[in-house]
């Protein structure tokens, strides 16, 4: 709108993309002067050409008349490296041509973000702190003017809002100015990232049209086609590039670490299968791989423990090797953490716990830690707890770090959505009372310590399984005794909106175990049926547990698969070359704790067969690692302080 007259738009009222103006198609600038990056699956342009050339006339936008909107939105994707603390970068300028005076800027630093404008009275900056944004991560802000408010919503998460001493100018002419894309026309503050959308919406509050959105980090307004597909055309007999195109490149070593969107375009080296992997977003793709066959299970090693072992948790910690905690019964000496030395486990640290159930072993940035769920409290004190444990650096020790009420825990699951941090625990019982809540607890980066951020109703609850399915993140509890019946049912929860709702519930009969895992394209959920009450005889426990997988179609889980176990605890899936399997602990058949677990071998059609077994006594839990001396399987025994190690001989 003029300063005189009716109303009357300078621009159209659509999104004004303002990459598209420096991308060769657009405007032919150089193929040198815009580079394509791909990064944490995502593509953004890395601007490598002089300020004058990754610029375009303002009049290219303003065709009506030459005055800047007085309401407008910002939307901007961005990849930013972290900065040093006096440093700024800028994402746009608009800049006077003749007297290189700045009429609008938009730039970031480590921890803010400004805009600048020309105002009546001169220059004004509106600044809005303590916004994280220069992370190495991408981000998605929407910066939006009206009057004297300034607005500003990152990641589609709550809307930061400043009131200016001064509105923004109804009359701000940008007649003889250019817009520069990534500077201020001037060496300094140039910007280091990626950008990956940069677009100006006149008249209104884009933050309605971009959130809320499945990728918030990512989410879009108008982002050039060519950074959502791949930048190759065909010229005659010959494909090349669009303009220079590279992808940065990270190789994890060690155990396999997790393949989702996020993670898309990285490598992955494994040191002991000697194979190099890609991640597609889904799936991790072999690109070079020794096969490899499984021959037969060794008796590698007899781990004496403190007491009876309910759960065993296997765990890496960088530059000091692999450690296993063990979930013991008795109170003293506590539960064991072993570290591997020279081939075997051997004790190295213990920790207080009261009828400890499981471990948890999870990362917060670059913090390690271990979450004990304790089934008893502690002596002389009301309420029952359970206890998260730091990595003491220093020390080379885990020491107690935060302390939070459960009832009979059986069980923790830490999982990371949107880089937030959350713990479930599973509440089994309150007295008597097996109908009560399990708990969510998010990691509050200003706090430091983990608070409720949701209640779940469960009857039970003995594990929690988090997975996630494209970009789609699941909890599933595994639902043992409600109060009267073991066969009840066990729920799958959705994220949704900040929180889990009910997906789809599942008949089980005393369940005590989830396992995820994925084959191909296909994802399957396991659970272990522990028991079936019978109030006319005797408990069944030799039952069939299921395999269920996930229809595309329906978006359900169906059955796939019936597996006959006695009283199982818990399922483990894990690789050998390309053989997938699946191990099952047995714990009880009514009579005996001594019995065979069983490891069965996808067999594609057929499902999963049984191809070994394993003898084990009270058996409750399995884990499978690798080192450097090849892969092995740990088991926990409930009815005895020995556990057992074995190796994974292949051919």
């Amino acid at each position: 709108m003029g300063p005189t007259g009716g109303w009357r738009p300078c621009t159209d009222l659509l999104p004004l993309d303002f990459l598209s103006q420096v991308l060769p198609a657009g405007g032919n600038k150089p193929l040198s002067d815009v580079h394509m990056v791909q990064s944490q699956g995502a593509r953004g342009l890395q601007l490598a050409g002089s300020q004058e050339a990754l610029s375009f006339s303002a009049s290219q936008l303003f065709t009506n008349c030459d005055y800047f909107p007085s309401e407008f939105s910002i939307v901007v994707t961005l990849k930013t490296p972290r900065l040093s603390n006096k440093r700024n970068e800028y994402i746009l300028s608009l800049v006077e041509e003749e007297s290189d005076r700045l009429l609008i800027g938009l730039r970031v630093s480590q921890e803010r973000l400004h805009f600048l404008f020309q105002g009546p009275m001169g220059r004004k900056c509106i600044t809005f702190r303590a916004v994280q944004l220069a992370d190495n991560h991408w981000h998605t802000l929407v910066l939006a003017i009206t009057g004297r408010y300034a607005t500003l919503t990152v990641d589609c998460g709550r809307a930061l809002e400043l009131v200016c001493e001064q509105p923004f100018p109804s009359d701000l002419c940008t007649l003889n100015s250019r817009f520069y894309i990534g500077s201020r026309r001037r060496w300094k503050g140039l910007f280091s990232g990626l950008l990956r959308q940069l677009v100006l919406l006149p008249g209104s509050d884009a933050t309605s049209r971009v959130c809320p959105s499945s990728y918030p980090r990512l989410s879009v307004l108008s982002v050039p086609q060519v950074l959502l597909t791949m930048p190759l055309i065909p010229t005659g007999n010959h494909v090349v590039p669009l303009y220079p195109y590279e992808a940065e490149v990270q190789v994890t070593l060690g155990s396999q670490p997790p393949c989702s969107k996020a993670e898309q375009g990285k490598l992955w080296f494994d040191t002991l299968k000697k194979g190099l992997f890609l991640c597609d977003g889904l799936v991790w793709i072999p690109l070079l791989q020794e096969k490899r066959r499984l021959d037969y299970v060794e008796d590698y090693q007899d781990l004496y423990t403190n007491s009876e072992t309910f759960d065993v948790e296997v765990f890496h910690i960088p530059s000091q090797g692999l450690f296993a905690a063990t979930a013991n019964k008795a109170a003293q000496p506590g539960s064991g953490i072993y570290k591997w030395v020279d081939g075997k486990f051997k004790l190295y640290q213990n920790i207080t716990t009261y009828e400890a159930r499981a471990w948890k072993y999870f990362t917060v940035g670059s913090k390690m830690f271990l979450a004990v769920a304790n089934f008893k409290g502690q002596p002389g004190r009301e309420r029952e707890e359970s206890m998260i444990y730091r990595w003491n650096s220093r020390k080379l020790k885990f020491l107690l770090y935060q302390t939070l009420e459960t009832h009979c825990a059986q069980d923790w699951e830490a999982f990371t959505i949107q880089e937030e941090h959350f713990l479930v625990v599973a509440n089994h019982r309150q007295g008597d009372n097996h109908n009560i809540d399990s708990v969510i607890y998010r990691w509050n980066p200003g706090t430091k310590v983990f608070e409720v951020n949701q209640t779940i109703g469960t009857s039970g609850a003995y594990d929690w399984e988090f997975f996630s399915v494209g970009p789609y993140q699941f909890l599933v509890v595994a639902n043992t005794l409600n109060g009267t019946s073991t066969n009840i049912n066990s729920t799958i929860y959705i994220w949704l909106g900040g929180t889990f709702r009910p997906f789809q519930s599942i008949k089980t009969v005393g369940a005590t175990d989830w396992e995820m895992f994925q084959i191909g394209n296909r994802y399957f959920l396991a659970v272990a049926n522990g028991q079936m009450l019978n109030n006319r005889g005797p408990s069944l426990y030799t039952i069939n547990s299921t395999i269920y997988e996930l229809n595309m179609m329906t978006q359900t889980f169906i059955k796939f698969q019936d597996i006959l176990t006695n009283s199982a605890v818990d399922w483990e899936f894990f690789s050998v070359g390309e053989d997938k399997f699946l191990v099952v602990a047995n714990s009880h058949d009514g009579a005996s704790f001594s019995l065979n677990s069983v490891i069965y071998r996808w067999q594609g059609y057929e499902g999963f067969v049984p191809v070994h077994k394993l003898p084990t006594t009270g058996c409750t839990d399995w884990e499978y690692f690798n080192t450097t001396e090849g892969s092995f399987l740990i088991y926990s025994s409930a009815t005895s302080p020995l556990s057992k190690v074995f190796k994974l001989n292949t051919y």
